[in-house]
C-alpha cells in the first residue's frame, strides 16, 4: 500500500449540482461536497435544498462564488458575491469556493481578500482560476498563507489534468505547501491518484467521473463514488522511477 504522508487519509470531495446528487455522493463515501451550477453560483433555493440534505447527514458543503465564465470581477459583482456568500453561510455552508484574477492574469489578491475578509473564519477553496495564470509557481506563492485558505483546485493546465498532470505532480513533490493545499480536479484519473497521494496530496475532487457516462444531467452514482473512496483508502503501490 502507498504510505500517506502523515496519518490522515486523503479527503474525497464530490461536485454536486442539485439536491438529488447528495444521496449518491454521501452513500458512496464523500467527505465533502462542492456545490455549483455549471461552474457558477447556484441559485439560493437550490443551495438551500442541498445544504439541508447535507446537514441531515453531517457532510460539509462548499459553495461556488462565480457569476460568469470570467475570472475578473467588478465592484458591483463583488458586492453581489459578498451578499451570496453571507446567504450561503446562513443556510449552512461549511465554506466557499472563490478566486479572482486581474487583467494581467495574475492572482488578484486584493479582491480575493476583500471577499474573504467579509466572512472571517470561514474556510475556502481557491478555484481553477489558478490554471489560467501565466506563472503558476508565482501564483502558488501568492496564495500560500492567505487566511482561511485550505484548498486550491487545480489541474495544472486550462486543458485539464490530461495536459497539466506532470507539472502539477512535480510542483507538489517539490513544495509541501503546494501538496497540502492542492485539490486536484479537471479530469482526474484513477491512475494518477496513487502518485498524487505519494507526493503528499491530501484531498481530491471528482465530478463527471461519478456520473454515469460522465453526463452533467446524470445524478451522482453511489457505486462510482465508492470506487474512488476505495481507491483512496487502499491505493495501489507505486514504484519510484
Amino acid at each position: 500500500m502507498t504510505a500517506y504522508r502523515g496519518s490522515v487519509k486523503p479527503l474525497l470531495e464530490v461536485v454536486v449540482h442539485r439536491v438529488d446528487d447528495v444521496a449518491g455522493a454521501v452513500e458512496g463515501g464523500a467527505d465533502r461536497l462542492s456545490l455549483d451550477a455549471g461552474g457558477r453560483s447556484p441559485d439560493v433555493p437550490t443551495a438551500s435544498a442541498v445544504l439541508r440534505a447535507a446537514a441531515a447527514v453531517e457532510v460539509p458543503v462548499r459553495v461556488v462564488l462565480r457569476l460568469d465564465d470570467t475570472f475578473t470581477t467588478t465592484g458591483a459583482d463583488l458586492v453581489r458575491l459578498t451578499g451570496l456568500a453571507h446567504e450561503y453561510l446562513a443556510l449552512g455552508a461549511e465554506g466557499l469556493v472563490l478566486g479572482f484574477l486581474d487583467t494581467d492574469l495574475e492572482i488578484d489578491v486584493e479582491t480575493t481578500l476583500a471577499l474573504v475578509d467579509s466572512v472571517p473564519g470561514v474556510p475556502w477553496t481557491f478555484h481553477r482560476a489558478i490554471d489560467a495564470t501565466l506563472d503558476p509557481a508565482r501564483s502558488w506563492r501568492r496564495l500560500v498563507g492567505l487566511p482561511g485558505l485550505t484548498a486550491v483546485a487545480s489541474a495544472g493546465s486550462p486543458q485539464g489534468l490530461a495536459q497539466g498532470y506532470d507539472d502539477l505532480l512535480a510542483l507538489a513533490g517539490r513544495d509541501p505547501d503546494v501538496a497540502r493545499l492542492l485539490l486536484p480536479t479537471g479530469g482526474l484519473s484513477a491512475e494518477q491518484v496513487p502518485w498524487l497521494v505519494r507526493a503528499g496530496v491530501g484531498q481530491l475532487q471528482v465530478g463527471a467521473q461519478v456520473r454515469p457516462g460522465g453526463a452533467a444531467n446524470a445524478y451522482v452514482d453511489a457505486a462510482l463514488v465508492r470506487s474512488w473512496r476505495l481507491l483512496l483508502d487502499h491505493p495501489p503501490m507505486t514504484r519510484s522511477s
